[in-house]
Order: structure tokens, then C-alpha cells, then sequence
């Protein structure tokens, strides 16, 4: 290998002209310049390829002992290694940012979710500028740089069309080329997509046979295909994220179907099936002891009969999900295997960004956001068993029950956000790279965390960490390389000590003992009992002859417990994990959280053509009295389409004309549609449409009144007798003059959704007595300015 021209701890990488003799004519033989020489990394630096699969528990895939059959990650564990003791963070936007920074979650500030930050240093999904990733890094070192799918880093109030786009991938994120959806999850069938920062559609529909997996790896691959065709002598860093298997569980219908009747003796039974499986493997050691079911987490004989054939088929669905998802991950490493590359390409195969969720109640769910509004009581046995055939389907946004969840993260205890245990943070990982590991088929021990993958990739690429980026002075990383892991299966790991925290739920390991305290349940998202944390039980393993956590040492080794627990707190301080916050629904709220909102004031002027606007992009009317006017142009053939619409199929509310009429819907959870039309149509011309909801109150998601106006004249009335009270979608997003995405009421589809005539402005206004019914162009000027 030659000698590195480059000093590479400052990036980017300072020009330094040659200096020497300058002719005055060009054509003098005495004119000498070097050649220019593109930026490229040292010599030998390879191929990356990270593939972070999303909500897989460590006993789900089969390459780890698992029941959801993954033939891709088999055949790169069968050339490369399996790591049985690799670890994330248990929540999915903490781990993503510590594996692109190399740094732990609350020291890049995602202490959780973007969507429940608040203004302190570990919370507040603000990556540090001291802290550059690792694809920043990579850039500025010649590396080609491109990510698809997932990116739940952008700060809430930085995620509309506007930005700022410091914290998206292709904006401060070192990526080059980004395809895929902001958020935590997005529907498989009909996904908001950003290119870069713009917004676009699918390339087609689900009845076309579009699925954003499929679309996500022939993005990848046609991606490096370029890369390898216009640079071939460029190595790639490329960081396939799909939204799979996150909930909602879309998958087509046949992959499935792959699985009818493989779980019917249910969760107690799959679990100890995939234990022995994995002990056959010898992906758990041999006297690994599979932990029992906590009494919160119901036994399969205790589930109603009649909703049985319910709970068999979200298992299916999701069992067929994950495989359809390796399938899709297969055609990428396939493809960089026709190019010839795939030797020289270390690929990262990450089986799960936390545990397996429980974030599905107990009975699973026909749509998650049920529960995620406190509402999971509408979804009756009955209503389940109505709906059973429809689960992964475009009209469902399903997700498992706690049970499966449980299963999937066998034989460890506990799920995703219980960051104390082993079942909320282990996953298993498979690292794949020909001309470097030789070891084919082995199993690495040592204990890893997602932290680890940055660090490596630097060693394997010959480049130091930066001091400087971009003029900022940077801290170190925090993980540590597994490159030695590569030639030493028994080599004594070097990652020893690791702290962890979600929401309460806590824990550390250092050399092979670990002190965990559960402190709230992950499906009790609204209310549940939580104790106060002084009142949390801590537990002690001894991980050198207890692989799984199954046996409780905290009173036999009172000292060793009170060690950890001061460590805990060592480590919690040093990268910002303390002042613990374990609230969650509360979090949800801007004010109470403490972070910046898009929106200011009790009123939002939106005009023609906006889209694509997140919750957090528009003033919330939840809980609340509000109305909605617009001013409209209709043509003399009538009104039709979409004035404004917020949400989905699966929740949300629209203002649009049907059959010429004004007609507002509220649409709970896709279960209840509240309609109120105008008895008279929309006159032709220029007129001001006006809805006023008047709330209830006396609590949460309550009903109201509904009344319509044409030019400040009731023309009609009626009745919502429920709300969502917390969020309408993850993914839906607010589009004024159309609607993006799946439509909130069923009278129109997406392709008719297109106001004929024209929105010229729509206001939003919290309570309903604040104006006149019609707002003259001074009065809308007027609170235009005052919201500035």
C-alpha cells in the first residue's frame, strides 16, 4: 500500500497549491503543473454496505434461530460472521444516530424519538456539531455516499418542505443521494418519499404492485450500479434502511400466506421452538437458559378462543414481512455480486435497530395508531375477526400483539424501549467481507454495540478520526472498533463497559456483569402505573454463565449491585442520560416538552398547492374548538375535490366538495367517518367555505358540533362524537388543494382528490369565536402579520 498524500484529521481536507515556477506563457517548457487528482480514500479502503433492518427482535430471523425464514442473511453469515452479543439502544432513531456518529444516543441528543424531545442536552434530537457523522466523514475523505430508506434523525420542527435541512441526509448528513421517508415509519403501499429534500410520489400504486421495499432496493441498486459504472475505482458507503419490519406489517399477500398455519400453538410454544433452534445453531451458548413469561405479557391458553385465528395471522403477516424483506435485501447483494465487488464490500447486516415490538397492545392491532390515541378499545374481537383477512393489506395499518413480540425475542426477556434487559437491545448482526474475514461461518461473542460500526469502518478504511469538521473541533468517538474481532474468535473483547437508558428503563454492562431495572411497560403508552424512580428494583446478571439474563443475582451480591448501579450513574452523567425522563404521551406536546414548534400563535394562513406537511407543521386542533375558512373560485360546472385534508385513510379530517357541496369528515382511526354536507351547493365564483367544530370538552378526544358557512351563512350541520386526541398518523401528512397519500374520506380517491376551480387560501383558527364569519382580506392580512 502506498504512502497517503493526505493529512486527513482536518476535513475537508485543506487545498494546498504546489508551489514553484510560474511562466508567463503557457506554451514555455519550462510550465510544469501536477496532474489534479480527484479525492479519493487510502488505498484499499473498501466497499461498505449497511443494511439495518428495523423492529426485529433477536429470535426472529432464522439466521439466529428464528421461525421468519431469512435465506440472505444465512448465506452471508455462512461467508461471513454472526455476532450473538450485538446491541442497539432499544428505541429506533436513538440507535440510528449512534450508528452514524459513533457516539452513544443522549451524547448526539436522541436521548428517544424525535417526535419526544425536549429541551434537554440528551433529549433534544440535536446532534451536536462536535459530532459529525460518520457519512459527513466518509464524504470528505472521497467516498461516494448514498442512504435509502428511513431517516427518523430530523427534528421535528425541521421536517416540513422548508427545513432546515442541516439534520437530513443529503443536507448535514454526508449523504450525497437520499431516497426515502422522514419519520419513524411510513406505509408500505403508500409512502410520503423525499429524493434529497424534495417531496415526490411513488412510481406507482399498490394495485400496480408497488411495495416502498421493492422501491428502496432497485433505488440501491441502480445506485451503485452508477457508482461502479462512472467511478469504479471510488469505493461506496451505502446505507439501506427500509421501513421493514416496523409496523404497519404490508407485505403481498402470497409471502404471507408462506406461513398458514405455522403458528397456531402460539407464543409460549414458538418460543421455546426457536430456543432449541437456536441452541442447534449454537447461536446461544449450550447452557443458556430460556427466561419465563412475565405476568404482564399474557399466556398464549389465556387468549379468547375466537381471537385466536386473529393473533395466527399478524404472526404470519409479520413472518412473511421479514422475509419478504431479506428477498429485497438478497437482490442488492446480489447485485454488487455481478459487479464483481462483492469481496472487496464489508456489509453490515443488522437484524433489528431494537427488539421485536410491543407496541401492538396485547390483542395486536388492525391500526396501530388506535393505541397510540389511547383508543385500542374500539378494536373489539369482533371488530379484529371482521378484519382478519385485510391484516398487511393497503386498506390496514396493522401491527402484532405484545405476545409475538415477546417470542420474537427469544430467550431473552423483555422488548423494544425496555432498554434494562437483553430483549429490548440485543439483535443479531452478520458482517460480510471476503478479503478480509476468513473465519467463514464463525460466531463472535465479544459484547459489540451499534457504536462499534462507525469506528470499524474508519480502521478497515485506513482513515483517522477527525479532530476538525467543517471548522468545528470534534470529540472522540465512543465505540470501539471490531476489526479484532474479525481474526479472533476468542480474543478478549475490548467494548466492556456500556451504559443504557429509555424512558426509565435502564441498565449497564461492564465485563460481563450487568445491573438492569425495568421501570415502564412499552404498550402502556397512554396513562399505565409507573413508579417513581427511586422506587425501581434493580436486578444483577452475571453474563459469563448466564448468557440471557435468567438469573437474578441481586441478593447474593448486594456489593457487586451497588458497584454497577454507581457506574450506571458515572456513565448516565458523562453523555447526558441524566435528568432521566420517563414520561411519554406528555412528551408529545411542544410546550410541555420544551422544544421549538413550527407554528406559533392560535392561527395558520396555508395556501394553494402546500403539501406534504407534517403534524408538526401546522397548528394542532386537537382537544380543542377550532375552524377552518377558505377561500375558494368554483367554476360554473361545480365545485369538486379536496379544499384541505389532514391524515389518512387511517385517521384525520378533510373540508372538500362532494357532488358540488361542502362536506367536512372527521375520520376516526378509519373505523368511524363523521360527514356534515351543506344542504345547498358552493355558489360558482369567489366565495369564502367556512367549518366551525365547537368541542365538548370535559376531557381527551371528545366530540362536537360541526356547522357550515358560505360566505358567513349557515348552509349546514352536524355531528363528531369522537377525536383523536393525540396524533392522527405517523406518515400522513396536511395538503391543501389535493391530497397526498390515501384520502381521508372514502367519496374520493387520490387521483380525484384535486380541487376543480381553485384554493386560493386556507386559515386554520383555534376556538370558533375569534373572527366574523367572513374574514376580509384586512383580517387576514392582520393575523398573517401577527403571527411573525
Amino acid at each position: 500500500m502506498s504512502a497517503d498524500r493526505h493529512t486527513r484529521a482536518v476535513l475537508p481536507i485543506p487545498d494546498r497549491p504546489a508551489h514553484g515556477l510560474t511562466t508567463f506563457d503557457a506554451k514555455d517548457p519550462d510550465t510544469a503543473y501536477p496532474p489534479i487528482a480527484p479525492l479519493m480514500p487510502p488505498e484499499g479502503a473498501p466497499n461498505v454496505l449497511i443494511v439495518l433492518l428495523d423492529d426485529v427482535g433477536f429470535g426472529a430471523a432464522s439466521a439466529f434461530g428464528g421461525p421468519c425464514e431469512t435465506p440472505v442473511a444465512e448465506r452471508l453469515a455462512a461467508g461471513g460472521l454472526r455476532y450473538n452479543r450485538f446491541h442497539t439502544t432499544a428505541l429506533c432513531a436513538p440507535t440510528r444516530q449512534a450508528l452514524l456518529t459513533g457516539r452513544n444516543h443522549h451524547s448526539v441528543g436522541m436521548g428517544s424519538i424525535t417526535e419526544t424531545a425536549t429541551s434537554a442536552p440528551g433529549q433534544s434530537s440535536l446532534r451536536p456539531n462536535t459530532k459529525a457523522p460518520l457519512p459527513m466523514t466518509l464524504k470528505l475523505n472521497g467516498y461516494s455516499t448514498a442512504q435509502f430508506g428511513k431517516c427518523h434523525e430530523v427534528p421535528v420542527w425541521q421536517s416540513s418542505p422548508m427545513g432546515p435541512f442541516d439534520a437530513w441526509p443529503s443536507g448535514g448528513g454526508g449523504f450525497e443521494t437520499f431516497y426515502g421517508f422522514i419519520g419513524g415509519e411510513n406505509n408500505q403501499w403508500d409512502p410520503a418519499l423525499y429524493n434529497g429534500t424534495t417531496p415526490v410520489d411513488p412510481p406507482a400504486t399498490a394495485e400496480e404492485g408497488y411495495h416502498l421495499t421493492e422501491d428502496l432496493a432497485d433505488r440501491a441498486i441502480a445506485w451503485i450500479r452508477a457508482q461502479k459504472s462512472l467511478m469504479p475505482d471510488r469505493p461506496f458507503f451505502a446505507y439501506l434502511a427500509p421501513g421493514a419490519t416496523h409496523a404497519p406489517h404490508h407485505v403481498p399477500q402470497e409471502w404471507a400466506d408462506r406461513y398458514r398455519g405455522r403458528f397456531a400453538d402460539g407464543w409460549d410454544v414458538q418460543r421455546e421452538r426457536t430456543f432449541a433452534r437456536q441452541k442447534e445453531l449454537g447461536v446461544v451458548p449450550a447452557d443458556a437458559q430460556l427466561t419465563p413469561r412475565h405476568d404482564e405479557i399474557p399466556a398464549w391458553d389465556d387468549m379468547p378462543e375466537e381471537l385466536k385465528p386473529v393473533l395466527e395471522r399478524e404472526m404470519e403477516v409479520y413472518a412473511g414481512f421479514l422475509e419478504h424483506t431479506d428477498f429485497h435485501v438478497g437482490r442488492v447483494v446480489d447485485a454488487i455480486a455481478d459487479l464483481g465487488i462483492l469481496d472487496d464490500t464489508l456489509i453490515y447486516y443488522i437484524l433489528g435497530d431494537n427488539g421485536a415490538s410491543a407496541e401492538g397492545t396485547l390483542n395486536g392491532a388492525f391500526n396501530e395508531m388506535a393505541n397510540f390515541n389511547g383508543m385500542a378499545g374500539l378494536e373489539t374481537p369482533e371488530f379484529m375477526r371482521s378484519k382478519m383477512d385485510e391484516f398487511g393489506s393497503p386498506s390496514s395499518y396493522n401491527h402484532y400483539a405484545v405476545g409475538w413480540a415477546w417470542a420474537m425475542n427469544s430467550p431473552l426477556q423483555w422488548t423494544k424501549q425496555v432498554a434494562s434487559h437483553w430483549g429490548g437491545t440485543r439483535n443479531g448482526a452478520v458482517v460480510h467481507w471476503p478479503a478480509r474475514i476468513h473465519d467463514k461461518g464463525g460466531l463472535r461473542t465479544q459484547f459489540t454495540h451499534c457504536i462499534d460500526i462507525a469506528p470499524t469502518i474508519l480502521e478497515v478504511a485506513g482513515l483517522p478520526e477527525p479532530t476538525s469538521v467543517n471548522g468545528v473541533l470534534q470529540s472522540p468517538m465512543e465505540g470501539t472498533s471490531m476489526v479484532y474481532t474479525f481474526d479472533g474468535p476468542d480474543a478478549a473483547e475490548r467494548h466492556d463497559l456500556q451504559y443504557f437508558e429509555m424512558f426509565g428503563n435502564r441498565g449497564i454492562y461492564f465485563k460481563g456483569w450487568s445491573a438492569v431495572t425495568k421501570h415502564r411497560t412499552p404498550w402502556e403508552l397512554v396513562g399505565g402505573n409507573v413508579p417513581e424512580l427511586d422506587d425501581d428494583v434493580w436486578e444483577l446478571y452475571n453474563g459469563s454463565a448466564d448468557w440471557s439474563q435468567a438469573n437474578n443475582l441481586a441478593s447474593e451480591h448486594p456489593d457487586k449491585l451497588r458497584q454497577l448501579q454507581r457506574l450506571w450513574l458515572i456513565e448516565a452523567t458523562k453523555y447526558n442520560a441524566i435528568p432521566i425522563d420517563d414520561r411519554t404521551g406528555e412528551r408529545l406536546n411542544a410546550e410541555l416538552a420544551g422544544r421549538p414548534t413550527l407554528v406559533h400563535g392560535s392561527s395558520q394562513l396555508l395556501y394553494a398547492g402546500m403539501g406534504r406537511l407534517s403534524e408538526n407543521s401546522v397548528v394542532s386542533i386537537k382537544n380543542k374548538s377550532f375552524a377552518v375558512t377558505a377561500e375558494v373560485e368554483v367554476p360554473e360546472d361545480g365545485a369538486a375535490g379536496v379544499i384541505i385534508a389532514q391524515g389518512g385513510r387511517f385517521g384525520g379530517w378533510t373540508l372538500y366538495a362532494h357532488d358540488g357541496r361542502a362536506t367536512f369528515v372527521y375520520n376516526v382511526l378509519g373505523i368511524h367517518h363523521f360527514t356534515t354536507a351543506a344542504e345547498p351547493p358552493i355558489p360558482s365564483g369567489r366565495h369564502q367555505v367556512r367549518m366551525e367544530f365547537a368541542y365538548d370538552g370535559g376531557g381527551l378526544g371528545k366530540g362536537g358540533t360541526v356547522t357550515l358557512y358560505y360566505d358567513g351563512e349557515a348552509v349546514g350541520s352536524g355531528r363528531v362524537e369522537a377525536t383523536q386526541a393525540i396524533i392522527f398518523s405517523a406518515d400522513e401528512t396536511t395538503d391543501v388543494g389535493y391530497e397526498s397519500g390515501t384520502t381521508v374520506s372514502p367519496d374520493y380517491t387520490a387521483e380525484t382528490s384535486r380541487f376543480r376551480g381553485k384554493v386560493v387560501w386556507v386559515q386554520i383558527d383555534l376556538g370558533t369565536d375569534d373572527h366574523d364569519h367572513f374574514i376580509s382580506p384586512e383580517e387576514r392580512l392582520r393575523i398573517a402579520v401577527s403571527r411573525q
